[in-house]
Parts: structure tokens; C-alpha cells; sequence
């Protein structure tokens, strides 16, 4: 049986494909439980510093199949708690995670989306919520993700009113860094990563953490006793002596 997850590595960045393009990707429990054991994988090992999670076919993952609906229905909600795995082990993990959207992302799909550090969308991917549509009230911190992304008020319309975002609806509020032709997608994103390879993989993973939390802070002196924290530590590294003598070089190298 073919895997339901691939992983390919590209320099510092893997890219991790949801393989069930037949079922749109949908996350069911065997899909969720291979995003995780790919993910453990790939955190172990140094030299990844960055995965991006996209879609086999023309969708990138249209949510929960409806079998799991149908049994939350009948009582058992473990399913559905389940599904949360597949998009909250993108969300926590400590490397940088880039959504490659490249088709429609509805419902759980759409949180796979959202739980990505940077989004980047193929011309023909579309964001839907679709939760209102069947009487659901949203689930695993889509409200909270999205309300994030774009604004309350965007938010509202996506999760109540049922409207979609298209790529250049979500370009332009915020939910997507960038919008590419499909046959683009992954070349363009992994061009986006390519100064990753020069990097610290510990030096990325403690600025994308930093990243993460400073919207949770409530002050600015809690963002500076944070940062100074990683700052202290990565002034003592080798690649901050060679940065800064880099910038020297380039000083001297300017005209007078």
C-alpha cells in the first residue's frame, strides 16, 4: 500500500506531501498518524531546518472525511480529536513550517494551512471553512489561527457567513506571504528557503520560537528579556564572528 505521507529533502528544507489525492487528501486516522511519525523524523535530524506540508493532486486537504463526522454525531468524539493530531504536530513543531497551498484547504485542511509559520499559495488554491455550512461550530483553534491571520472581522465571514478566500483574496488579508503560478509552487517556496542552509539549525529554531510567542506577549519588556536571552547566546557563536566580520569587509570595500 502506497505510503500515505512522502518526504523529500531539498538542502535545509523537506518537503512532506499529504499522498492521498483520490480522497483529497482528507486526514483520516492512518494519514495523521504517518504526518507525525515523518515529522518526528525529520526534527531529529540537523540539517533539516525547515518542512513544508503540501498536497498530492489538485487539493491541498479537504479536512475530516465525513465518517468521522458521522460518529462524533453518533457520541464518539475521539475521531475528531484525533484529526487535531495531523495539523497541531505542524503547529508545535520547533522547525519552520511552510504551508505550499496548492489547491483547496477546507476545515481541518484549512488548520493544517493556518498552523504553518508562512504560507504560500498556488494560483488555483482556495480557503475555505465550511464549518457554518454544516452546522459544526469550528474546532482545534481554527478560531483563534484564523482571527489571527486575517483579523476578527475576516474571520467572522469565513467561519459565520461561509465566505472563501480564493489566492488573491488571501493575498490581499494577509492569509498567504506570496501567490504563484501551481507549476511554481514548490520551486518558488523552496527558493524562498534557500538562505535556511546557511543558517544555525539551532540559530532558526530559536528565532522561529521567538517569532511564535511575541504575539502572546503583553508587553514589550517581556519581548526584550526574551530575546536577550537568545541574543546572549547566539553573540558567543562562531557564525556571529563571521557575520560581523563579513559586514566589517564590506565596509571597507565601499568607495570613499
Amino acid at each position: 500500500m502506497p505510503s500515505l505521507v512522502t518526504v523529500e529533502r531539498h538542502a535545509a528544507a523537506a518537503v512532506l506531501t499529504l499522498n492521498d489525492p483520490d480522497r483529497r487528501n482528507i486526514l483520516t486516522s492512518a494519514l495523521v498518524a504517518e504526518i507525525g511519525e515523518a515529522m518526528d523524523e525529520l526534527e531529529s535530524e540537523p540539517e533539516v531546518r525547515a518542512v513544508v506540508v503540501t498536497g498530492a493532486g489538485p487539493a491541498f486537504c479537504a479536512g475530516a472525511e465525513l465518517a468521522t463526522l458521522e460518529r462524533a454525531a453518533a457520541g464518539d468524539f475521539s475521531l475528531i480529536r484525533a484529526v487535531y493530531g495531523g495539523f497541531l504536530r505542524i503547529l508545535h513543531s520547533p522547525l519552520l513550517t511552510v504551508g505550499a497551498v496548492n489547491g483547496v484547504a477546507v476545515g481541518a485542511g484549512f488548520n493544517l494551512a493556518l498552523a504553518c509559520d508562512i504560507r504560500m499559495a498556488a494560483d488555483s488554491a482556495r480557503f475555505v471553512c465550511r464549518f457554518s455550512e454544516l452546522g459544526i461550530l469550528p474546532g482545534g483553534g481554527h478560531t483563534w489561527m484564523l482571527s489571527r491571520a486575517v483579523g476578527a472581522q475576516r474571520a467572522m465571514l469565513g467561519v459565520l457567513l461561509g465566505e472563501a478566500w480564493d489566492a488573491a483574496a488571501a493575498l490581499r488579508d494577509g492569509l498567504v506571504a506570496d501567490v504563484v503560478p501551481a507549476d511554481r509552487l514548490l520551486p518558488a517556496t523552496l527558493e524562498r528557503l534557500r538562505r535556511l542552509a546557511g543558517l544555525e539549525p539551532e540559530y532558526v529554531r530559536r528565532l522561529v520560537g521567538a517569532v511564535r510567542a511575541a504575539p502572546g506577549l503583553l508587553r514589550h519588556g517581556d519581548a526584550l528579556e526574551l530575546e536577550a536571552v537568545d541574543q546572549e547566546w547566539s553573540v558567543g557563536r562562531p557564525a556571529f564572528l563571521q557575520g560581523l566580520e563579513g559586514v566589517r569587509a564590506s565596509i571597507r570595500r565601499r568607495p570613499s
